[in-house]
């Protein structure tokens, strides 16, 4: 799992809080929902937005090179992470540390359907998952959780 072709590690920076994503560029609804969600979060925290860092993994690594799921990324997010890898069984062991469930197959009539785990994780500077959100959580309960994560990751 890489970004800009370095090696990324599933831990937020001393005190921060990571967001992963596992999701897809195309997506039509969820992805798009979730990272304007994610953004608002970030925004409503004021300086403490600062300290909430974001990765989104491609799990449609085919369409989506590095370069589009790092756009996409920072059209939600500037400062976050876009990652994707061509390898499938890294794709899934990444997946599977997060228990996300995803699949992505052509269809008879030459579309490609995906299929995806909608949930949002926090994770702290030990690289422990310390939150979840599933899909449709308001930007609001977003941001007041944010705030208690990021009160006792300074503690």
């Amino acid at each position: 799992m890489a970004g800009s072709g370095e090696p990324f590690e599933f831990r937020a920076a001393e005190g921060d809080v990571l967001l992963v994503y596992f999701g897809y560029t195309s997506c039509p609804d969820v992805c798009p929902t979730t990272m304007a969600d994610i953004a608002r979060a970030k925004k409503a925290l004021g300086e403490n937005g600062d300290r909430v860092e974001l990765a989104m993994v491609t799990i449609d690594p085919d369409r989506d090179t590095d370069e589009v799921i790092q756009g996409y990324v920072e059209g939600f997010v500037a400062d976050g992470v876009g990652l994707r890898s061509d390898d499938p069984a890294q794709l899934q062991a990444a997946a599977d540390l997060f228990g996300v469930f995803f699949e992505v197959t052509d269809t008879d009539d030459g579309d490609v359907e995906v299929l995806h785990t909608g949930s949002l994780f926090g994770v702290d500077d030990e690289g422990l998952l310390v939150a979840s959100w599933p899909f449709g959580t308001p930007a609001s309960d977003l941001t007041s959780d944010l705030e208690l994560l990021l009160g006792e990751a300074a503690a």
